[in-house]
């Protein structure tokens, strides 16, 4: 209240007494004494006696604060011209100023009138009355200007007074009204650019490019105004100077006053000041201005990344799925062909890919501020082209080998159909000739030299070069083509024999036999097929998917089993048995430890009664799960959903245990690597610290309900379900409880005792925008153009609003804590559902609509359950006022 009051309380300005100062009854001429004590002159005014003492008292306390403070501490010289005028209208005069003279007093100097009656009067007068005026300076009675020269010099004396000093009146109000009133703008503009410059310090960065632009040209307009003002401003104050300075440009021989000079020092102070405050501005605005777009570049990279990332993911999904290596030449020589126009295909994305990677780079190199998020991006898109890259040239090595592969099997196919049609073309007749038998062996023999080229002689090094694509289909096809060729060599090894016989020096004549050949020596070698390979893949084809199939019917059996009623039920016991006797080790071997003597000098001075800030309520959740009923369910499961709703109210004791987590691990933090804990530690023969158990609870309460929907997953439709949905709403409530009450604990400021706003029933986070009908119109056009960032708790009694602050605790992760902000009282509110057409927006008006809060929520289902919740808070009001 204090601050309030003090704010409001501003000095006298000549625009508050404008009229007052005409009347001119006391001016400030700006002359000054020998020591430089400031003259003031209260001229001959018929009506002095009648001018109101506030009016009086106003003008000299205006009239006093004009001149420095070294001036005014030397004190004021006061001239009282009453030449024509009476004794009475002296004495007036001297009495109202020593009453209500506000400054420091050197010397009162008299003009007595000029009348012979009225002096002699005055002289007597003064003689009787001077003790009556209570001034503790000396009162010079003078008859004539000539004597007040005596004292002061004409220089700083107006015509008036028989002095030479220029002054006048118009001007000198004119002079100070724009000198004040610079000096509010000067202020005001100041007071704009810091309110702007917090605004842009609270600014939180959008999350999407068109946001991000948005509130780049909102800032930049707003600064492009601001600047504006500044230069009229600056040009106000240039003028003004120009004016005051005016007298002595016009003529050499002129001078400033001392006034004058300090009406100069104060508008060029006040200049200066305003260019501090524009050059601290624009450095706090080059750098705003500098996140901003970065911020800009950030949100363009990302939306950039993830198309590109979009695409490439799809690219090697593409590759992926070629995972064929082909049963022919002309398949392998397809694959190949699509295997280029994929990588074709690639080649733009990949550009793309590497090209932003390159733009991240130089966002780095130029100090981004989101260098953490950037160069994993970066990173991310080289590791893709590298591994579609790679692939490609994978896919290429096999395809390669694969068409080698088939190559070598087609060039021995039609070798052994080759040397088929040679054995049957050799006629029977020309052979039994010792020269027609030597022909057939050179031919035979000429022939085989060609088997050399097709490397197939050797089965084991055949499977060797190209085990890594030998499937089982290509792996049999070759086997067949090796079994031909070698009852292929075995033909030629016998037609050999025969024939080297018959070469030799006959002793007999020799039955000749025709030869059985497998083809006909007439016809043309067939072209090669391969109908078993085909059959083979398609049959390989026909017994994967019917594995395929079996063992996902397999997979849904066993995941059946393993989530039937009686094995959640079991999960449920066992681990409730573990987690049990966790407890009772940390309550025994740690929480106990600490009453012990033994280890009392162990114990950091820092957690000295301390034990229930460390282990909160853990004791009470022990006693309470010891007492567990659970078993019960084992052989009835229909029991479980029961045993929960029973122990709904109980269950409550885990918001008390997170409500203490906080400061449990900040004391933690503080204590956890003393020797006292190392030591129990030790005795318990933990593998994990302290702090893992003390957030068994935490983990706890929040398994009951995965366990709760397994079962009810298994029990769908079957007697019970009802109560288990019961159940698991049960849970899912205390866990928003727990959270909520989590979230409440971290608000700050707020003066009142949340407990006393009753039940906390919803709280999250809202884009606020608020019009207030006795706010400034600029503040409203500003309040409904810019949304807050606000977080809401909503309470049976109160809605408050907060700011989310998110701050670092000694090195470890953000904590949120909420500062308050405002609250309205649910009693006096009303609601509208639907705002300018946003589904996602409603509107909270207060006072017959003097506040209005228009609240953006991120999804129509969160605004449509707030809604719900307020509608029964009103409902509930309503009903209990009726």
């Amino acid at each position: 209240t204090d601050e309030i009051m003090q704010q409001e309380i501003r000095p006298l300005v000549a625009v508050d007494i404008i009229e007052q100062l005409h009347r001119q009854f006391a001016i400030l001429s700006g002359g000054r004494g020998k020591d430089g004590a400031p003259i003031i002159t209260f001229p001959e005014f018929a009506g002095f006696s009648d001018i109101p003492d506030e009016d009086f008292l106003n003008v000299v306390t205006y009239l006093t604060s004009i001149p420095s403070l070294e001036a005014a501490s030397i004190g004021f010289i006061i001239i009282i011209d009453r030449r024509r005028d009476k004794w009475s209208a002296v004495k007036a005069s001297l009495t109202r100023i020593a009453g209500a003279f506000p400054g420091n007093l050197q010397l009162v100097f008299v003009l007595r009138p000029s009348r012979f009656i009225q002096r002699a009067i005055a002289d007597i007068g003064i003689k009787l009355y001077r003790d009556d005026f209570k001034m503790k300076v000396p009162i010079i009675m003078l008859n004539s200007v000539s004597d007040l020269h005596g004292y002061i010099d004409k220089s700083q004396l107006t015509r008036e007074l028989g002095g030479t000093l220029e002054y006048g009146h118009s001007q000198w109000i004119h002079h100070r009204t724009a000198i004040e009133n610079f000096a509010m703008t000067v202020k005001t503009t100041a007071q704009m650019l810091q309110t702007f410059g917090t605004d842009l310090a609270e600014t939180e960065l959008p999350n999407d490019v068109q946001c991000t632009e948005e509130l780049l040209s909102s800032h930049t307009d707003h600064h492009s105004k601001l600047k504006d003002e500044l230069k009229l401003a600056v040009k106000q104050g240039a003028t003004l100077l120009t004016c005051i300075r005016e007298p002595v440009t016009r003529s050499a021989n002129s001078k400033l006053s001392p006034d004058e000079l300090e009406n100069v020092a104060t508008v060029e102070r006040l200049l200066a000041q305003l260019d501090e405050t524009e050059k601290a501005f624009d450095q706090f605005w080059t750098k705003h201005h500098l996140k901003l777009e970065q911020c800009l570049q950030l949100r363009h990279f990302e939306h950039d990344f993830r198309e590109v990332k979009l695409t490439l993911d799809n690219l090697m999904e593409t590759q992926a799925g070629f995972a064929d290596i082909g049963d022919s030449v002309t398949r392998v020589e397809n694959l190949l062909k699509e295997q280029k126009h994929l990588e074709e295909k690639g080649q733009e994305p990949l550009e793309k890919a590497q090209s932003l990677a390159l733009h991240g780079e130089q966002l780095i190199q130029n100090n981004h501020y989101a260098v953490d998020s950037i160069r994993p991006k970066c990173v991310e898109l080289r590791r893709i082209c590298d591994d579609f890259t790679n692939e490609t040239k994978k896919k290429y090595d096999i395809l390669g080998k694969s068409l080698e592969l088939h190559k070598q099997l087609d060039k021995a196919s039609q070798w052994c159909e080759a040397g088929i049609y040679l054995l049957a073309s050799q006629a029977v007749d020309k052979c039994q000739s010792q020269e027609g038998a030597e022909t057939a062996l050179v031919e035979i023999e000429k022939f085989l030299v060609t088997a050399k080229e097709h490397q197939l002689s050797n089965p084991k090094e055949f499977y060797n070069q190209f085990d890594m694509i030998l499937t089982p289909e290509i792996k049999a096809n070759a086997q067949r083509i090796v079994q031909k060729l070698e009852d292929v060599q075995e033909m030629f090894d016998k037609r050999q024999v025969s024939l080297k016989k018959l070469a030799a020096k006959q002793t007999r004549p020799v039955q000749p036999v025709a030869p059985h050949p497998e083809s006909s020596p007439k016809r043309a070698s067939p072209k090669i097929t391969r109908p078993a390979a085909v059959e083979n893949t398609s049959y390989h084809f026909q017994v994967r998917n019917y594995v395929q199939h079996k063992c996902s019917e397999t997979g849904q059996i066993e995941k059946c089993i393993s989530t039937s009623p009686g094995h959640i039920i079991n999960e449920l016991i066992e681990t409730e048995r573990v987690y049990v006797e966790e407890l009772q080790s940390i309550i025994e071997g740690y929480a106990s430890e600490m009453d012990n003597p033994n280890l009392v000098h162990l114990i950091p001075s820092a957690l000295q009664n301390k034990k229930e800030v460390l282990f909160g309520n853990l004791p009470e959740i022990y006693d309470f799960h010891n007492r567990h009923e659970i078993e019960n369910c084992i052989e009835n499961p229909e029991l479980l959903a029961r045993c929960f709703l029973k122990r709904k109210e109980d269950l409550q004791i885990y918001e008390k245990y997170c409500q203490n987590k906080p400061r449990s691990e900040a004391l933690w933090r503080q204590c956890g690597d003393s020797i006292f804990f190392q030591e129990c530690q030790r005795k318990l023969d933990h593998k994990l610290s302290l702090d893992a158990y003390l957030l068994k609870p935490v983990q706890r309460i929040t398994k009951y309900q995965l366990l709760l929907k397994e079962m009810l997953k298994c029990s769908k439709n079957s007697e019970g379900t009802a109560e288990l949905e019961e159940a698991l709403a049960t849970m899912l409530d205390i866990i928003k409880s727990v959270n909520d009450s989590m979230h409440q604990i971290a608000i700050t400021g707020y003066e009142g005792d949340v407990s006393e706003l009753g039940k906390l029933l919803m709280q999250g986070s809202f884009n606020v925008w608020t019009d207030h009908k006795k706010g400034h119109n600029k503040v409203k056009d500003l309040a409904r153009f810019k949304p807050m960032q606000r977080h809401l708790f909503l309470y049976t009694k109160m809605l408050l609003f907060c700011k989310k602050r998110e701050e670092n605790t000694d090195g470890h992760e953000k904590t949120a804590s909420y500062s308050f902000k405002n609250s309205l009282k649910m009693s006096t509110v009303g609601i509208t559902e639907n705002v300018k057409g946003d589904n996602k927006k409603f509107e909270i008006w207060y006072n017959g609509r003097e506040e209005v809060y228009i609240i953006q929520a991120s999804s129509v289902e969160l605004k449509n359950t707030w809604i719900s919740e307020i509608r029964k808070v009103l409902t509930g009001q309503l009903e209990a006022c009726r």
